[in-house]
């Protein structure tokens, strides 16, 4: 008990030297920042504050080469975060971090675990620093899901109109959040500027192939061709494309179960390891006290 409470003291201790040596802005400072902002749309704890705080700090002295700072920056934008390419280096630094405070207590209280607990730090960071692709994944899934109920009503609204930012306007209203916004940033490009370049910025945005072809048959249409026969051909791609997508969800399933039984199992190993290696300390300063 008093190596825990010795181990947690130093480490808070260390905290706070270290904090105000990076002159890391107070909770208070920090608060009154983001009150200011009336685009706040949920609280934001002192924690999270806190974090926000340290990792724009790092991030202020993160220095990228600039073929990977583009790469990252691209890849950002993908994404749909708006964050700087050092700023979300720094968030992958933070999240690893937090696993790592755990070493000074364990140092004093369970030496044997530290090497686990560096690698999982580790673990963390090459985890989060590539969380990125995942992100992006997810969101093209998300939008290419959409493009079939897309197409159908560009097919339809065609009969009786070419009226291409009307028929994406209208859908938007329907669509789900992810494309959505994108539509949003569209209708708005193409309202205040070049209709085809607005498309083009879209499809450079999302980076998907599917979508590609649907701006490509917008293009056509602005030119004026008939795309009847385009239409009807691309929906049954995408119908296929959609199942597949849902196929691939459903086969996650099982996978997930199987890495939760893990992360249990692990979790009642850890709790004997913990357990035992109390008890061999205790004993053996029993033995040798």
């Amino acid at each position: 008990m008093l190596q825990t409470t010795v181990g947690t003291l130093i480490g808070i201790g260390i905290f706070l030297i270290l904090a105000d040596i990076l002159r890391i802005p107070h909770i208070k400072t920090s608060k009154a920042f983001y009150n200011m902002s009336k685009r706040q749309k949920r609280k934001t704890s002192t924690v999270e504050l806190w974090l926000q705080g340290l990792a724009q700090f790092i991030a202020n002295h993160i220095k990228l080469n600039e073929n990977r700072r583009l790469q990252l920056m691209s890849d950002l934008q993908t994404a749909g975060m708006d964050i700087s390419p050092e700023l979300y280096i720094a968030n992958s630094i933070i999240k690893a971090g937090i696993y790592g405070i755990f070493v000074i207590p364990a140092y004093f209280v369970l030496p044997v675990i530290v090497p686990v607990i560096i690698a999982l730090v580790f673990a963390v960071y090459f985890r989060e620093s590539k969380n990125i692709q995942s992100r992006i994944q997810k969101r093209r899934e998300a939008i290419e899901f959409e493009l079939p109920r897309l197409v159908f009503t560009i097919q339809k609204s065609l009969t009786h109109s070419r009226d291409v930012l009307g028929i994406l306007a209208s859908f938007r209203q329907n669509a789900g959040p992810t494309l959505k916004k994108e539509l949003d940033i569209t209708v708005a490009d193409m309202r205040s500027g070049n209709y085809e370049s607005a498309l083009k910025r879209l499809d450079s945005r999302v980076g998907s192939v599917m979508l590609s072809d649907v701006v490509r048959g917008l293009q056509a249409v602005l030119l004026g061709g008939d795309t009847s026969v385009y239409w009807t051909t691309l929906l049954i791609k995408l119908e296929d494309h959609q199942r597949n997508l849902l196929r691939r969800q459903a086969q996650k399933v099982p996978g997930k179960v199987k890495r939760l039984s893990m992360i249990l199992l692990f979790c009642f190993i850890s709790i004997y390891l913990v357990v035992i290696g109390t008890e061999i300390m205790s004993s053996l300063g029993a033995m040798f006290g």
